[in-house]
């Protein structure tokens, strides 16, 4: 018998704002939405940040493949209420961790100003797999930017050319890790929203080969969640205090 305390709920006291990195389009579609659905319901804005545009993602050209994706996320953002979805351009497939890419997810970071920085699992091995190359680089460059967004003397240029003072988000949290430590417990129409979402990419999902229904998949991926949470339904998360948990108001 699991005999495991469930997971705490996520401390959310004065939390107001969240920046979501990740690197493609349908990244946040995977039971992350749930969450998202639940903050912006709450009153909570949330900004997308997507690294690419996905343009690699299908067999059709990437001059096509773009805009096709761009259309289906901004669909899918619709579905959970967020209206500030913003791209960095950088190349699908091709994603490296330089400071190129750390310097342009800090500006978006002293831009948007976030209590929290949310990204999805940078580790080697992920869902039952090697990890995508593009998810472990945006990952780590993720969570890399948000101490160079705090910091006064790196990407100087930031605050002296762009006018945009350092910021320091209050926490990390990672979707997807093997090793949760904390959940956000969400509702049967947040679960429905998510499922919406993922179907927004349809013409992505056609080129997945046996890829589960999304109304198949994004509940059971929930309600695993709820069970480590001793809830019906949650999205499960790794987080790391930046220092500021304590109740920033």
């Amino acid at each position: 018998m699991d005999t495991a305390a469930p997971l705490p709920p996520l401390p959310e006291t004065g939390m107001r704002r969240v920046l979501c990195v990740v690197a493609h389009p349908d990244d946040m579609e995977y039971g992350a939405s749930a969450a998202v659905a639940a903050w912006t319901e709450a009153g909570w804005e949330v900004t997308y940040l997507l690294l690419t545009r996905g343009e690699a993602g299908m067999a059709e050209p990437p001059e096509s493949v773009g805009p096709l994706r761009e259309r289906e996320q901004r669909s899918a953002c619709e579905r959970v209420g967020v209206t500030d979805l913003r791209y960095l351009g950088h190349p699908d497939g091709m994603l490296e961790g330089t400071l190129a890419l750390r310097r342009d997810i800090a500006r978006v970071i002293r831009q948007v100003r976030p209590d929290l920085v949310l990204t999805a699992n940078f580790e080697v091995e992920a869902y039952g797999g090697m990890n995508q190359a593009d998810h472990r680089v945006a990952g780590l460059a993720a969570v890399d930017a948000c101490r160079d967004a705090a910091n006064p003397w790196v990407f100087r240029e930031l605050a002296e050319q762009e006018q945009l003072a350092p910021w320091s988000a209050r926490a990390v949290a990672i979707v997807g890790h093997p090793q949760p430590t904390h959940a956000r417990a969400v509702g049967a129409d947040h679960v429905e929203a998510a499922v919406a979402s993922l179907q927004a990419h349809a013409a992505y999902l056609a080129h997945v080969t046996g890829h589960p229904a999304p109304e198949v998949l994004i509940p059971a991926i929930l309600a695993q969640g709820g069970a480590a949470a001793g809830t019906e339904h949650a999205v499960v998360l790794r987080v790391v205090d930046l220092g500021g948990l304590g109740g920033k108001e």
